[in-house]
């Protein structure tokens, strides 16, 4: 597919399915998501629409996905799975990455565990929406091509990070 048939980021697609039934998640708190996700991707200038599936569950079944995928048998706060080939928010190769029917980018899957959201919100003091809107946006910039296995890459994915949340009116406590 080509670029050209793509649709404008405004046609992006976020996927919210709660899993889990410990932490009420209300339709306020999916929105808010979604916005995250929305702004990183205009943070970046994802100039195309994308599709991005953000799973919420709890620490056991987080725990069995890292073992599973990452050969660490621990509950964790958020994990990607990028499915788009995008390094450090720069779309190398769109035709093998889009959803023909759709014309969306498939950008990847982010796993949020709404249960350690919430124990990590009363951990560092800010609320349970700042730090959902945290991990997405940390999952979203793995899905962009960030991480942070050196010093310098985590300053720039904290520093993204911390861009989009101040501008959501999320500041750090």
């Amino acid at each position: 597919m080509e670029s050209s048939r793509l649709k404008s980021v405004d046609d992006t697609k976020v996927f919210i399915e709660n899993e889990q039934n410990q932490i009420e998640i209300p339709q306020v708190l999916e929105n808010l998501l979604v916005s995250t996700v929305l702004a990183c991707l205009k943070q970046e200038g994802i100039g195309v629409a994308c599709e991005i599936n953000i799973l919420l569950t709890d620490d056991e079944s987080i725990r069995k996905i890292n073992s599973q995928f990452r050969n660490i048998d621990a509950p964790t706060d958020v994990l990607s799975f990028p499915m788009a080939d995008i390094i450090k928010g720069k779309i190398n190769d769109i035709g093998k990455d889009s959803d023909p029917d759709e014309g969306l980018l498939v950008a990847g899957d982010i796993v949020i565990s709404a249960e350690t959201a919430k124990k990590q919100s009363e951990l560092y003091g800010h609320s349970l929406e700042r730090e959902l809107a945290f991990l997405a946006a940390h999952g979203m910039y793995h899905l962009l091509g960030y991480g942070h296995e050196n010093e310098q890459d985590e300053r720039e994915m904290t520093g993204k990070q911390e861009t989009v949340l101040d501008e959501l009116g999320l500041k750090r406590a």
